[in-house]
């Protein structure tokens, strides 16, 4: 579905990797572009195409009406001026996978989710890989989407798609779509958890019969919205109470479809552990079965593949104490799958900035799981308000503090697990430097 672009008046929303990705390849297609930011600071230090003009957001408030097209970035909710002037004037507001999906002719694999996305998407580009496969394997995991247009070796896509990219989508059609689980998350651009899931049901709209939709059959919320769906049917779960597509026995993945041959493969020397990464497992293996990949490349792909840095990652055992990093983990949902994949008593660190969440959904995994909770940062107090009647607690003020709180705290055989339910900008950039700097704290014990 490609446009024709010459001469065309776009505004790009948003200065970060994907609206300058965006703004470079409008600008080699002759569109006119403008693209606008918050902030005037970051706008002067781009490398841009000389094409390319650059204005404040609040400008781009003022001069919405002459564009023929808003491409907003991920970061942007619909509630910002410049989007809201958009729909006033009915202009069309795309994002970035909707300008990608409609100038890519190869299949689109689209993985969602509350938490595993990541991972998920990384899998089914190693099985990929490992079945000969030449796949771009990008979206909200790093790369954009639009740079797949570019990749002309690639016969497939992988991306991972956030809620965020899916508000603005039209045409986007995936061949296979995956929904991995809904938990409470972005609270803060969301009012509730049903619209968090509707935003990101979008990814199944434009599905017909020959596509395939995975979805997680022990998720209460993803398995309500099944009679939606109008494409091909494919469930996993944990158990195997209920028909299902695959789920896993002991450390065996199971895998069926009408017609064929069952897959029934190893987990035993698989790296990917704990009951979320099971989910990942059985959600990248039944995309593969959709795209009519050979078992073998899936049994490879699991013996070979590391976890993802910060995603409970084992950092060092110390004292006969394991410390580990899953700074990923920025909500309720992900704090009870790593409290789940440990079968000793746990000092948890938890805390971070707010994102709207409410904490008390996880009172009995603290009961059961956690010998003591440290809650760190900007929203410890919160956390400890929430939580403390169920739990032995420390509030302290940074994490780094939390660390040595921890590190005291803890007995042999424990697991310290930084698993923060929260954001990181309150004390870093992002969640990556948050594991990082836990890493460098834990070492220097």
């Amino acid at each position: 579905m490609n446009t024709t672009w010459a001469a065309k008046r776009v505004l790009v929303l948003g200065a970060g990797r994907t609206g300058l990705a965006v703004a470079r390849f409008l600008s080699a297609r002759q569109a006119r572009v403008v693209l606008a930011d918050r902030n005037l600071a970051k706008l002067s230090d781009l490398s841009l195409p000389s094409a390319v003009a650059v204005c404040s957001e609040h400008n781009a408030t003022q001069l919405v009406s002459g564009f023929d097209l808003v491409v907003t970035s991920p970061g942007v909710p619909p509630t910002n001026p410049v989007l809201r002037r958009a729909q006033e004037l009915r202009l069309p507001i795309w994002s970035e996978i909707e300008l990608a999906a409609r100038h890519l002719s190869v299949p689109i694999v689209a993985i969602t989710g509350t938490n595993g996305k990541s991972t998920t998407t990384v899998l089914l580009g190693e099985i990929c890989r490992q079945a000969g496969r030449r796949a771009f394997v990008g979206g909200n995991l790093g790369t954009p989407l639009i740079e797949a247009v570019a990749d002309q070796g690639c016969t497939l896509v992988v991306a991972e798609v956030s809620s965020f990219q899916l508000e603005w989508v039209e045409c986007l059609q995936p061949h296979v779509g995956v929904f991995l689980n809904l938990s409470p998350d972005h609270l803060d651009r969301y009012p509730d958890l049903d619209a968090y899931g509707e935003a990101k049901l979008r990814l199944f709209a434009r599905q017909g019969p020959t596509d395939f939709a995975i979805l997680n059959r022990d998720d209460a919320w993803i398995w309500s919205q099944r009679q939606r769906i109008r494409s091909t049917l494919r469930t996993f779960a944990h158990g195997h109470s209920f028909p299902c597509h695959a789920w896993v026995e002991r450390e065996r993945l199971c895998v069926v479809d009408e017609g064929a041959e069952p897959w029934n493969l190893d987990l035993s020397a698989s790296a990917l552990v704990g009951v979320h990464n099971r989910e990942n497992i059985m959600a990248a293996a039944l995309a593969a079965r959709c795209l009519q990949l050979p078992a073998a490349a899936v049994q490879a792909a699991l013996n070979s593949m590391r976890p993802l840095p910060h995603r409970l990652e084992l950092v060092r055992e110390w004292r006969g104490v394991r410390f580990y990093d899953d700074s990923k983990g920025t909500n309720v949902g992900a704090v009870r799958m790593s409290l789940a994949s440990f079968d000793r008593p746990v000092v948890l660190l938890a805390g971070g900035y707010e994102k709207g969440g409410n904490y008390v959904c996880l009172a009995s995994d603290f009961q059961q799981r956690v010998r003591h909770a440290v809650f760190f940062g900007a929203s410890g107090p919160k956390w400890a308000a929430q939580l403390g009647r169920f739990v032995a607690h420390t509030v302290v003020g940074s994490l780094k503090q939390g660390v040595q709180v921890a590190a005291e705290l803890a007995k042999p055989g424990d697991i310290v697990l930084l698993s923060p339910g929260c954001a990181s900008f309150d004390e870093f950039e992002d969640f990556a430097h948050r594991g990082q700097c836990f890493r460098q704290w834990v070492q220097e014990l």
